[in-house]
């Protein structure tokens, strides 16, 4: 028996292959794109014309207090509560351990009366140590980047804007340490948030309150240079925001979420690959489109000199970028222009782009063109959300699982995993914190508590499992028999028609780079300017370029990838 699997809108349009896309070194390699969760989020604000009102903002002049921010929506309104603090330099850290920080935030659907604020005050603050209600949907929190921070109030306090050059090498004032939601801590869960009107997509309350946060920096930092200097203080141009994102450090907590998520990953990368696919199939262009990818791709390459990293794999990786796009813009406007003579374009360009660019190359190409084409892919933002069910099949025969096995689990039969270096890591939650954490398993306690996160040992423990069985006993039969494979079995069989539900390498492996995982679902946020401190967390800038709340409307909403300022 063959199986042939096709995504929701068929096999007319070809996407590209599940053992392309799902590798661990190209899911590393992915940018922002318009599908990414901060740009459809940006686009439904300026759609539905939400309004921003900041309707308290009781700080010192050193910024401690409570500030609040309402949005009102067509379905509602949330706001955001922040907390401003006093925070010793000795307890200023990007570590999850970290029990102070300068702010902290609840995005609520709460009423702000006292008590409201007096709850939140006594438990926001705390972060993972409080409890929120069923009427908050995020919880986070921030610390400044002190010296940027410094910088811009003394600048702002003697009457002068930031300049490019001293916001390029950070791009932010503030960076959250953990933005949670989904039922921890007494939050409201997933389905109560998606229920509640409001949001309905993977992500959005998460990401609005990244948003609003940035819009608390603003305030804050025109705020303590006005007390600072009130004669001649001025507040950031609209110019000066866009320069501004809001940083992340991102560990090894996010990860396991691409695991235990598949069919809400499939999803996601449904919609991206389906998106390229749709623009590669065009077979038209016209000069508006050429001219907005020239445009796209002018600020990328700037883009590429304000991304710095100290790390080295990385920083090899920015090296090659420099080079090859500036070139391949080049032959573009040259040899390759036949491309657009072409019967498909946009597929000529994509082929060439694989032919002649590195894999972060070819990415950074794949998000190029669709900007031009939103009105081909941005449809595809409403597709992203997805139902977390898995079915078993108690009456597929082992034949028939076999089979499946071979055909949608390849790559899981091929290592050894009797090999240590094969099965080198494993993933535990730790006690201290409840995060994921990586461990070595032959040089550390603790394997015993491993998280089922190495998919491919398990499909294949199973396969060699059910070689020594009778081909026509039932799923159930083996089951009776042997309940330890009952997981796995559900996941072969749950994902059969999920394209592109597996991340398709051994994450057991000790050459795994587990920051390649951060970074493939920080891109879908929207994430750019990854910036890894080691091979498991990862700095990251967030709504850098994109336009303040207030300056945000159809024209502004969708203009910001890859920002550059530098001239």
């Amino acid at each position: 028996m063959s199986f042939v699997i096709y995504p929701p809108l068929g096999p007319d349009l070809e996407l590209r292959p599940p053992d392309t896309v799902m590798r661990l070194a190209r899911l590393g390699s992915f940018h922002q794109t318009r599908l990414s969760f901060m740009r459809s989020l940006l686009r439904r604000i300026a759609r539905e014309d939400w309004h921003l009102t900041r309707e308290r903002f009781d700080l010192d002049d050193k910024g401690v207090g409570v500030a609040v921010y309402a949005v009102a929506t067509p379905k509602g309104t949330v706001r955001l509560i922040a907390f401003g603090h006093e925070l010793a330099p000795e307890d200023r850290t990007d570590r999850v351990i970290a029990e102070r920080w300068d702010a902290t935030f609840a995005l609520s659907l709460a009423d702000p009366d006292a008590a409201t604020i007096a709850r939140l005050r006594d438990n926001v603050p705390l972060q993972e140590a409080g409890r929120c209600s069923p009427r908050e949907l995020v919880l986070s929190r921030a610390n400044k980047s002190v010296r940027l921070f410094e910088s811009v109030v003394a600048g702002l306090a003697e009457g002068r804007q930031p300049k490019a050059q001293e916001v390029s090498g950070v791009g932010y004032l503030m960076r959250t340490t953990a933005v949670y939601g989904n039922g921890k801590f007494g939050l409201s869960d997933l389905a109560n948030t998606l229920g509640g009107g409001i949001f309905s997509r993977p992500f959005e309350a998460e990401m609005l309150s990244v948003y609003l946060t940035r819009e608390f920096t603003f305030d804050l930092v025109a705020h303590v240079a006005q007390a600072r200097a009130p004669r001649t203080a001025v507040d950031l141009s609209p110019a000066s925001k866009r320069m501004f994102g809001i940083g992340n450090a991102t560990g090894l907590g996010m990860a396991p979420f691409l695991i235990s998520h598949p069919i809400l990953i499939d999803r996601w990368m449904t919609a991206r690959e389906t998106a390229i696919a749709r623009v590669r199939a065009r077979e038209d262009t016209d000069n508006a489109r050429m001219a907005r990818f020239r445009e796209v791709l002018d600020r990328a390459i700037k883009h590429l000199a304000e991304w710095r990293t100290d790390d080295a794999r990385q920083m090899a990786r920015i090296e090659t970028l420099r080079r090859e796009m500036p070139a391949f813009r080049d032959w573009l406007a040259g040899e390759g222009s036949a491309l657009f003579e072409k019967s498909t374009p946009w597929g000529a360009l994509a082929e060439a782009a694989e032919a002649r660019l590195s894999i972060e190359g070819q990415e950074m190409v794949n998000s190029l063109i669709l900007e031009p084409h939103g009105d081909l892919v941005d449809d595809l933002e409403d597709t992203m959300a997805a139902h977390e069910r898995l079915s078993l099949d108690p009456a597929m025969t082992l034949a028939t699982l076999a089979d499946l096995i071979r055909t949608n689990y390849a790559w899981a039969l091929k290592p050894d995993y009797d090999e240590p270096a094969e099965q080198h890591l494993f993933w535990y939650v730790s006690e201290e914190k409840l995060e994921p954490r990586l461990g070595e398993r032959f040089e550390e306690p603790g394997a015993e508590k491993e998280m089922p996160i190495g998919v491919g040992r398990d499909v294949k423990r199973l396969y060699a499992a059910i070689q020594d069985c009778d081909p026509t006993m039932t799923t159930a039969a083996f089951l009776m028999r042997s309940p330890e494979y009952r997981r796995i079995v559900r996941r072969v069989q749950g994902l059969c028609m999920h394209l592109y539900a597996e991340i398709r390498d051994n994450l057991l492996a000790r050459d795994m780079i587990a920051v390649d995982l951060l970074r493939c679902k920080l891109s879908m946020f929207g994430a750019i300017k990854f910036d890894p401190k080691s091979d498991r967390w990862t700095r990251i800038t967030m709504y850098q370029g994109a336009p303040a709340f207030e300056n945000l409307n159809a024209e502004t909403a969708d203009d910001w990838l890859f920002p550059a300022f530098l001239s």
